[in-house]
């Protein structure tokens, strides 16, 4: 569906999201992060937002499902572990989980009781041989299943197995074992332990090139990443986790990964606006973020992307509009601004449709800005031609209004197939390069864990209407900028990554 499902980029609260270049939904968190983000909020430990308005209940235009087809790629997989994650959270079935994806169910509904069973279940959708992918009620004996020692990421059912999948699982097991551990520390931005308070930024936007200059000009960073180490929600994560305390050189390191993961989106919008030269001192700007869902809006807070307010202080105002079919009610589902933002605040609404339906219902009718950019984190319309054919109206209208629009990625592969299909539409691309702000959290494919991690929005690739138009100044860019690579032909881009992704 045009602006409808995608799969994740940083801060993640979400469920399965499809890995590059398949159906298959990338890993961690596992599919218990609602439930996890559920059983939080009944242990009194989720931060209060309020109580957001009722939006009016409308029909909503429903289309080709990411999640349905990750939920088929996953059996393909691995036979049966759809069933298995569905019954670790009390569910009949895949409508069930939608419910759940929807905020429509309650955390009493998923049968976790204890932080200890939270965990758990959450490990247990990790349990399946990933050499012969027999889970554990196809053994003989089905505790026989055993954990790699170094990883403590993927299981075996035997020594056998353990041994013929080490040449493969001996590429990535390093790796893995960072995913398994953030999995674990990430329920710690439900608890509000992370990110930890971030301060104006001290230096030009333009001279903060990547995390190392976010990192330093965070003030006492060593004593904020103390303080969630020694606190309370930290102690009884690993009181419950079943696995024993990493040491605290690797937990800081894991959440300084998540930090990134969770500021990971504004940033890159950030990004966007300095590359086609936005400015957001000199009026409030609306940013349009297409293709929301609940990877973006389940249990966002009001204030999860204040980071654009230290990026630009003094700025005169920012929304930020999450459109798309399956945004989840909350905090932020509250309707779009008519008038300016207000001053020096990001201002979160969402809208629960089509981005084309938004477009003609809210825009045209002024009951909601003109976008001054547009963004799409892991759009997926690559994957497959029926997202392709759903999508199509969204990317038309984008191209066609000439709006200043920025996606990302998961990878090279991704960026290809996405940069063909732009081209083959005659889309203008401006640029692509390697994303600065990328997420650095790692993530695995969940039901086939050997294979080499992807990050949330590795790339981007920016896009201002049609090819032939000609846009006074659009193309002129200030120089540092970062913009890389020129705008490839068909070919180039079917058959390699052209000029600028080193």
């Amino acid at each position: 569906m045009a602006g409808g499902k995608r799969r994740g980029g940083g801060g993640r609260r979400g469920g399965p999201r499809q890995h590059p270049g398949t159906h298959e939904p990338a890993p961690s968190p596992a599919p218990l992060s609602p439930a996890a983000a559920t059983a939080q909020r009944n242990t009194g430990a989720a931060p209060k937002t309020g109580r957001p308005k009722k939006p009016v209940e409308e029909p909503v235009a429903r289309g080709p499902d990411v999640d349905s087809l990750g939920f088929q790629a996953m059996d393909r997989n691995v036979p049966g572990l759809s069933h298995v994650i569905l019954q670790k959270l009390n569910m009949k079935s895949y409508e069930d989980y939608k419910s759940a994806m929807d905020g429509r169910k309650s955390g009493s509904d998923f049968g976790i009781r204890t932080y200890f069973d939270m965990f758990q279940k959450m490990e247990d959708t990790f349990k399946f041989c990933a050499e012969c992918k027999k889970l554990p009620d196809a053994l003989p004996d089905p505790k026989s299943l055993r954990r790699c020692k170094r990883c403590q990421n993927v299981y075996y059912c035997g020594v056998a197995c353990q041994r013929a999948n080490w040449p493969l699982h001996k590429k990535f097991c390093k790796k893995l074992k960072l995913v398994a551990l953030d999995r674990l520390v990430e329920w710690l931005v439900f608890t509000g332990d992370i990110p930890f308070p971030t301060e104006t930024w001290t230096k030009p936007t333009w001279d903060v090139e990547g995390w190392e200059d976010w990192f330093s000009m965070q003030e006492q960073l060593e004593e904020k990443l103390g303080a969630i180490l020694a606190g309370r929600y930290m102690t009884l994560l690993w009181a419950n986790a079943g696995k024993p305390r990493p040491e605290d050189g690797e937990l800081r390191e894991s959440v300084r990964r998540l930090v990134t993961d969770f500021h990971s989106r504004p940033l890159t919008i950030g990004l966007g606006l300095r590359l086609f030269g936005i400015d957001p001192l000199a009026k409030a700007l609306t940013v349009h973020v297409v293709g929301a869902s609940h990877v973006e809006t389940l249990n966002t807070r009001l204030t999860d992307y204040d980071e654009l307010t230290r990026m630009f202080p003094g700025h005169r105002g920012v929304e930020v509009v999450m459109i798309g079919v399956d945004v989840v009610d909350g905090a932020i589902m509250r309707p779009p601004l008519a008038a300016p933002a207000p001053r020096g605040r990001v201002y979160l609404s969402s809208y629960k449709g089509l981005y084309h339906d938004f477009w003609e219902s809210h825009v045209e009718t002024k009951l909601a800005a003109r976008p001054d950019l547009v963004v799409g984190f892991h759009p997926g319309f690559h994957a497959c031609p029926d997202l392709l054919a759903g999508w199509l109206p969204t990317l038309l209208l984008l191209r066609d209004y000439r709006l200043p629009v920025l996606f990302t990625v998961y990878s090279e592969q991704e960026l290809k197939s996405s940069l063909q299909i732009l081209v083959e539409l005659e889309t203008h691309i401006m640029g692509y390069a390697a994303n600065p702000f990328a997420s650095l959290r790692p993530e695995q494919v969940y039901s086939s864990p050997n294979k080499a991690p992807v990050y949330c929005s590795s790339y981007y690739i920016a896009l201002l209407g049609p090819v032939a138009s000609a846009v006074p100044g659009a193309e002129e860019l200030e120089d540092g900028d970062g913009w890389q690579g020129g705008e490839p032909s068909a070919a180039g881009a079917a058959g390699g990554i052209a000029p600028g992704l080193g």
